[in-house]
């Protein structure tokens, strides 16, 4: 079916696929995939980039919201669908929970796994890391189910759409769990230089917000679980002071989108989060780009990009730092290092920000950037396979799934096959 022009969640892009389908179950999905020629699954638009387009076909699944829970096994299967916020507060009222969140739940389970979307935290890992199992759909109509033991596991989980249309996800659960939050505000940027890993591992989850002016961290949210004990936090945290009122991380916009804040006890899925479901995420109107880099080097990033201010905060909304742990997904930009993921979020300057990329990206090159897939970036091909040293491996084992790349566009061949 023809469809008018459609632009992913911020506006800055619009796909250039001519059709769209909306299948309603997965009977229908099937018969697509089997049927239809080059194609994409589309899921909630998050991605700033052209990385869910198709030359010919997009396949929506926001239909597919269909959820299932599994106490005695604590897995909780959901559709492709299906939105974070969806599924979490009926699942935290039968006392379950995920381990975690991103920082806004308008996202897919399926689109935020494929692409290696994260939470925070120094031992948490990303999103993906709770997938148990994903089931889709490969080129030849056929259901295939990939769990942890299956040898593909690791390449399809984070897969970016290479393998097939995925239908189903799989997650573990764990008890639920209450959530405080606690934010602080002007911590002095030699505090982070000299005590990065006890700011960052002061709890469950923390997040650091700057303009990268004033040599200082604006804003530092830290969220504890209110079932693990920690050190006090005070009112004067590494010299950032306790805020008196909820806060939005970008100081001028009103906190009313924002999840609650000055210690006050709630529930996972309303406090991991920084926004809340019912609310425009962020700013709205925006950029966005991300880097991770191994923990070890965060300190050397984070000095290098404060020395580019000037270049980077006429255009800059604000910056977030936080900490994914490692993982054994091929193409997650956390494979294998425990990293820090370095995220701007930029006012909508599309010809000033990717100038400025590359310049980031150099500052950041001798530290094995990798950058989110669902950003934007300008990281070259070659340079994206040597970092990835599980690429070669990847592209093959896509190709046998998808051997006639129905699959395929312009995104994976310009950045990896």
């Amino acid at each position: 079916m023809p469809s008018n022009v459609r632009t992913n969640w911020a506006g800055n892009y619009s796909y250039k696929a001519p059709h769209l389908h909306e299948p309603t179950d997965l009977q229908e999905v099937q018969r697509l995939v089997q049927t239809l020629p080059k194609q994409k699954a589309l899921g909630s638009r998050h991605c700033f980039n052209d990385i869910a387009d198709s030359p010919e076909h997009q396949v929506s699944l926001k239909n597919l919201k269909e959820v299932n829970l599994d106490t005695e096994n604590k897995t909780i299967t959901v559709q492709a669908g299906a939105r974070y916020g969806d599924f979490c507060e009926s699942l935290h009222q039968q006392g379950l929970a995920l381990h975690n969140l991103a920082s806004l739940p308008h996202i897919t389970v399926a689109g935020a796994c494929a692409t290696a979307t994260h939470g925070s935290g120094v031992k948490n890992g990303n999103l993906a890391t709770a997938v148990k199992q994903v089931e889709l759909i490969t080129p030849s109509g056929e259901f295939v189910t990939i769990g942890r033991d299956h040898v593909d596991y690791p390449a399809v989980v984070v897969g970016l759409g290479a393998f097939g249309i995925i239908t189903r996800v799989t997650l573990d659960i764990q008890d639920t769990y209450d959530v405080e939050q606690y934010v602080f505000q002007d911590m002095p940027l030699s505090s982070v230089e000299n005590n990065f890993m006890e700011v960052m591992s002061a709890g469950y989850s923390v997040s650091l917000f700057t303009n990268w002016l004033n040599k200082s961290i604006s804003e530092v949210w830290v969220k504890r679980r209110s079932d693990q004990s920690y050190n006090s936090l005070g009112t004067d945290f590494f010299g950032a002071t306790a805020a008196k009122r909820n806060l939005h991380p970008i100081a001028d916009l009103s906190a009313e989108a924002c999840t609650e804040q000055l210690g006050v006890p709630g529930p996972w899925y309303n406090r991991i989060p920084h926004f809340k479901m019912g609310f425009t995420p962020s700013a709205g109107a925006e950029l966005q780009s991300e880097y991770f880099v191994p923990m070890e080097n965060a300190v050397e990033a984070i000095l290098a990009l404060e020395r580019m201010r000037e270049e980077i905060n006429p255009h800059l909304m604000i910056t977030e730092v936080r900490t994914i742990a490692k993982d054994g997904f091929w193409m997650s930009p956390c494979f294998n290092q425990n990293s820090v993921a370095i995220h701007f979020t930029w006012k909508q300057h599309p010809q000033e920000v990717m100038a400025l990329l590359p310049k980031i990206e150099r500052e950041l090159s001798g530290f094995n950037v990798r950058p989110h897939w669902g950003k934007l970036f300008t990281i070259s091909k070659q340079t994206l396979t040597e970092r990835y040293p599980m690429s070669g491996e990847f592209k093959k084992l896509a190709t046998m799934y998808d051997p006639d790349g129905k699959f395929m566009n312009r995104y994976l061949n310009q950045n990896l096959f």
